[in-house]
């Protein structure tokens, strides 16, 4: 079995067992990912830091970003596909506007998909190969001159500590 085929059936299971219940209860980030930190460093030197969940089980990478509906200004997801390849997101059951960093193994941004489609079953793919992606809030990336080429520095990402 793929990784590809795993997240598949882990996503028909989410939807045919876990997405009622899910939808209910769901408002703010998956409060069973523990939070930390990330910095985003422009070619500038601006550095902007966020609260993120990272998402690495098959079932976490289904889920997302699905059916929250807060979030903070600072907040995010950051994915963690487990190996360097071609990703790709959608936006289905995910009622947020996000801006999708797409995110190569050194933790430079490859691409960014900004001001995602809420709810859109539209594939959104990156520029060749990733490792990571992360999903903030959609404008954020214009708002704060974050571009592809900027970097990404958190733990899970192996770019080191947050200084």
């Amino acid at each position: 079995m793929t990784a590809r085929s795993g997240i598949f059936i882990a996503m028909q299971l989410f939807f045919a067992i876990g997405a009622p219940q899910t939808m209910a209860t769901a408002a703010g980030l998956p409060e069973q990912l523990p939070a930390s930190a990330l910095t985003i460093e422009t070619a500038g030197g601006d550095r902007h830091g966020f609260t993120v969940r990272v998402a690495s089980t098959p079932g976490q990478l289904a889920r997302g970003l699905m059916f929250v509906t807060e979030m903070g200004e600072w907040e995010g997801m950051l994915f963690d596909f487990g190996a360097t390849r071609p990703a790709s997101m959608w936006m289905r059951n995910t009622p947020l506007q996000l801006d999708m960093l797409f995110i190569r193994a050194d933790g430079t941004i490859s691409n960014i998909a900004a001001r995602t489609e809420p709810y859109s079953r539209t594939s959104i793919p990156s520029a060749g190969p990733v490792r990571y992606a992360l999903e903030i809030h959609g404008g954020t990336c214009a708002r704060l001159g974050i571009e592809a080429g900027d970097r990404v520095i958190h733990p899970a990402i192996g770019t080191g500590s947050i200084e």
